[in-house]
């Protein structure tokens, strides 16, 4: 391969992306530990080492020009790059030190952490655990960008070229009312018994809701209008009302704490999600993050307990 020599500096890079991102200068030389006129220079001594002007700049904002938006999308699979060139050398000498950046789902992330997060802690003390809580797809593309390094998701969603690691098996029950014609049996249910039922599921974006809908399609369920926002919510109304619902196991020790609700089992083959850690194809963190994710299957495991 050859090399040429280069007039960019990673730290103009940074500029650059931070103005792009941030739309001010005062803020991106905030955000860089900068003054403003340092920064606004080495902006400018980038755009004539580019001969393309990356910023329309007025009193009032700063806003990226058409060629400006490719050129700062290089930059930042660039500073991407070399984030993870000095990962992976930190790595070398301790691969679970240092601090990893996990996603994980709004249907997973109530239920487990409290457990999870302690047990990771203990199993990896040097290992700093930042959680950001989101939907898959969004998370999955911050993933994809960068922005986080893993994330704890439904295996059953969909990942995109993501690589993962399955740590155990969550499977569905049948939540309904007290009252409910389904809440006066203690057995296992069926998929006939949704026949003709009406179900309250989450709202769009949830992975959760694509897999229940699924099984709502098979069995003739009907679904409700109303779409939660959170499993929460969802057991709310189903508790209050003349429906039913579905709930992942995960969730419902937290969620059916005061009773209200008869949880019913179903006869298998029993629905279910996957969860896994998932992370970004050829990432320098894959192995640290496959061992997060075998001490994650004993902790899972022991939830069940």
């Amino acid at each position: 391969m050859k090399f040429g020599s280069h007039s960019l500096t990673i730290r103009q890079l940074q500029y650059i992306v931070a103005v792009a991102e941030l739309h001010s200068f005062r803020r991106a030389a905030e955000r860089c530990l900068v003054s403003q006129p340092s920064l606004s220079a080495q902006v400018a001594e980038i755009e004539r080492s580019l001969a393309v002007q990356l910023f329309e700049r007025d009193s009032r904002r700063v806003l990226v020009t058409r060629p400006g938006e490719e050129l700062i999308a290089r930059a930042r699979k660039i500073l991407q790059a070399v984030d993870e060139l000095e990962e992976a050398a930190k790595r070398h000498a301790d691969p679970l030190a240092g601090v990893l950046r996990i996603g994980v789902i709004p249907t997973i992330g109530p239920y487990l952490l409290p457990d999870l997060d302690p047990a990771l802690r203990a199993a990896f003390p040097q290992l700093g655990l930042r959680w950001t809580e989101d939907k898959t797809e969004a998370l999955v593309a911050k993933v994809e960008a960068g922005e986080l390094d893993a994330v704890l998701v439904a295996l059953e969603a969909e990942l995109g070229t993501l690589e993962h690691e399955p740590i155990g098996t969550d499977p569905f029950v049948l939540a309904a009312a007290q009252g409910h014609a389904l809440g006066h049996t203690r057995g296992l249910v069926g998929f006939a018994d949704l026949d003709d039922q009406d179900v309250l599921l989450l709202d769009d974006g949830h992975c959760f809701r694509d897999q229940a809908l699924e099984l709502c399609a098979s069995t003739g369920a009907r679904e409700l209008g109303f779409r939660a926002t959170s499993l929460t919510t969802l057991v709310q109304m189903v508790a209050g009302g003349t429906s039913v619902t579905l709930l992942p196991t995960l969730a419902v020790g937290v969620e059916n704490r005061r009773g209200a609700l008869v949880i019913r089992r179903f006869s298998n083959p029993a629905p279910s999600r996957t969860l896994a850690f998932a992370w970004r194809r050829g990432s320098a963190l894959a192995e640290p993050i496959r061992q997060l994710a075998s001490a994650a299957r004993v902790a899972f495991a022991a939830t069940g307990d």
